[in-house]
């Protein structure tokens, strides 16, 4: 493995450039190695259609370069200057409402707009042409943080004309899609392509096989889209592709997307992300208000370790308060290197700082950077430094297989998202309920897409909500020696959303059906023999299978079942429930475990072994005392 670096994202076009040299030479000093610039430059690259200014580029990559410094150079097209509205005015993305996303802030187009993403071809071959010979260009960031601020799913006439194309080149005669729709329903049969409109402004719930078939639709023109940037900047350049992935965006496959790509990057922003997307309860927001849920960032990094195929890099880390979030507070002292190693420890090749310089100006300038708008270190820069020393004297964190898998599906998101059959099923906060309770008990877990083929690295594996079996799938798990997990509601339909006839889970070897399904509401929890309870979704299983787990009622209902290493968890357990029997499977996989303290991680790679303290608080654990926001490791 390479040995891990630092860098931060700067814009050279927010500042003189009197000060450009000396940002370069501060950035070096400090022992940063990468800058990512250009993201969101376009205005200034190409003020007038046609009319370039490359001069002020140049020199910035220059003065960068001067220092030591290698580039990450993004395409502008997140941010579309305003001539290119005029010039395409129906480029704009539509909400469900029929309201456009209007210009002002960013990510003001529809993927969808063919205009539009010929422009962006346009703007991506015009600096591969430019720069791909200069040395300094690390790599290359395609666009940014796509999905960001709802902006995958658009209801434009753009849209609605590809979704047409798309369902009469998926289905071939409209036959065939009313029939895989089940359009006989409420008479909803439609006589040509052109007429299927857009899942949006029904009178109630539309035909949840529409609305999945919309999403899948929306996720592919994201990968066009991309995939067209990819391929005219790899007729110029060798230099890796990335792209800057979100927290908790699941509107489009990263997987599928990355295939395009040579190393997957994602933003972190512990604190921004506990209030705004973690899902975590009050009580433990007020517990990690000032470092961030404990898994949250974890599950990120094995995700995107997953999507980039082994190569991947934090592009955006949160240095110090943001101004998105409903409340944005400082991070603890400690808690941004923290971030950092905890990155490290599970194989980022890269932590990158957001931003170099706080901006006195426009919609971030709440935003904390590594100095202060007056130019001045901010508070983490002591941690930086920390961090800097450390990378010089730790050497190579060597990779190691983790023992236990689980399958992230980005079609079974929206799947749940378009038919819920509960409030509370989500998809995403199930998958991290099970991986916090691999994490409680101390395991290093691998994310991994629903087509992966063996299995064999593995000696437990989760697949947990999975909408419908891929022949890949199944044909490894039927080959798979070790521990293996499903459920709840995997299985429950087929690609066309229909319920399975076979119901589910559908799985061979395993002889159980799921006869009716119930959706728990806060309160309605129903206990469990071996203690906890299922929450949110309890499945009725009809099987002569062996039953490990039943409810704590007359009707003790089944709940966990096997039939020898296949096993069915028919409900959604709370945390305690959760530890206990993923406990016991790892014991049956073989797996050694060590139930972690409240609040404390750790990370195995096979040259080292890290502890995180997420405590606000000293805490001991295998007799290593951390400090609160404490981190700690040693040599393997």
């Amino acid at each position: 493995m390479h040995k891990p670096f630092l860098g931060t994202c700067y814009y050279p076009e927010h500042w003189s450039p009197n000060r450009w040299a000396s940002d370069a030479q501060r950035m070096s000093n400090l022992g940063l190695s990468v800058v990512r610039i250009g993201e969101f430059a376009w205005s200034r690259i190409e003020p007038q259609p046609g009319q370039f200014d490359w001069q002020w580029l140049d020199q910035a990559i220059d003065t960068l370069a001067a220092a030591g410094l290698k580039i990450v150079l993004g395409t502008p097209t997140a941010t579309p200057p305003r001539w290119m509205l005029a010039r395409h005015p129906d480029m704009l993305a539509m909400d469900e409402d029929g309201q456009p996303r209007g210009f002002g802030s960013r990510r003001h187009y529809c993927f969808s707009h063919d205009g539009y993403r010929q422009e962006s071809v346009r703007i991506a071959t015009l600096m591969a042409e430019r720069y791909a010979a200069n040395p300094q260009i690390y790599g290359w960031q395609i666009d940014n943080e796509y999905g960001c601020h709802d902006t995958v799913l658009s209801y434009s006439d753009a849209a609605q004309r590809a979704f047409q194309r798309w369902l009469a080149d998926r289905y071939q005669s409209i036959e065939e899609l009313n029939h895989a729709w089940g359009n006989v329903f409420w008479s909803m049969e439609y006589d040509n392509f052109e007429n299927v409109g857009l899942p949006n402004l029904t009178v109630t719930e539309a035909n949840p096989a529409h609305v999945h078939d919309f999403r899948r639709f929306s996720s592919d023109q994201v990968i066009r889209y991309n995939r067209a940037q990819a391929d005219a900047i790899r007729a110029h350049s060798h230099a890796p592709l990335i792209h800057n992935y979100m927290g908790r965006i699941t509107d489009f496959n990263h997987f599928r997307l990355a295939e395009d790509l040579d190393i997957a990057s994602w933003d972190a922003y512990p604190l921004g992300f506990l209030l705004d997307r973690s899902g975590a309860d009050e009580q433990r927001q007020l517990a990690y208000q000032r470092q961030g849920e404990p898994d949250f960032q974890a599950f990120h990094h094995d995700l995107y370790r997953g999507v980039g195929r082994g190569r991947w890099w934090v592009m955006e880390q949160q240095p110090g308060p943001v101004n998105w979030a409903p409340y944005n507070p400082a991070p603890l002292p400690g808690m941004v290197r923290l971030w950092t190693w905890e990155a490290f420890a599970h194989q980022a090749e890269a932590v990158c700082y957001f931003r170099w310089r706080q901006a006195p100006f426009a919609q971030e300038q709440m935003h904390a950077g590594l100095l202060r708008p007056d130019s001045e270190p901010a508070p983490v820069m002591s941690e930086v430094v920390q961090v800097v020393d450390e990378l010089a004297n730790i050497g190579s964190i060597e990779p190691a297989a983790a023992p236990v898998a689980m399958v992230f599906d980005y079609s079974s998101c929206w799947a749940w998202e378009t038919q819920p059959q509960g409030q509370s099923f989500d998809y995403f906060a199930l998958q991290l309920a099970l991986y916090r309770g691999l994490r409680r008990l101390g395991l290093s877990v691998d994310i991994v897409a629903p087509e992966i083929d063996a299995l064999d690295a593995y000696q437990f594996v989760i697949v947990a909500g999975l909408m419908h079996w891929n022949p890949t799938l199944l044909a490894a798990i039927e080959s798979f020696d070790g521990i293996v997990l499903v459920g709840p509601r995997s299985g429950s339909k087929t690609e066309n959303f229909r319920i399975p006839e076979s119901l589910p889970p559908a799985l061979p070897g395993l002889n159980c059906k799921v006869a009716y399904v119930e959706s728990l509401a806060p309160g309605a929890e129903r206990p469990l023999q071996g203690g906890g309870y299922v929450q949110n979704w309890l499945e009725a299983l009809e099987t002569d299978v062996q039953v490990l787990e039943r409810t704590a009622d007359s009707a003790a209902q089944p709940v966990l079942v096997a039939n020898e290493n296949l096993h069915y968890l028919a409900g959604w357990p709370n945390d305690e429930a959760a530890l206990r029997m993923l406990g016991q499977l790892c014991k049956a996989a073989n797996i050694n475990t060590h139930e972690m303290p409240p609040g404390v991680r750790q990370r195995c790679t096979a040259s080292h072994r890290f502890l995180f303290n997420y405590n606000a608080f000293e805490s001991q654990y295998d007799g290593v005392v951390l400090p609160a926001a404490g981190v700690h490791w040693q040599t393997l």
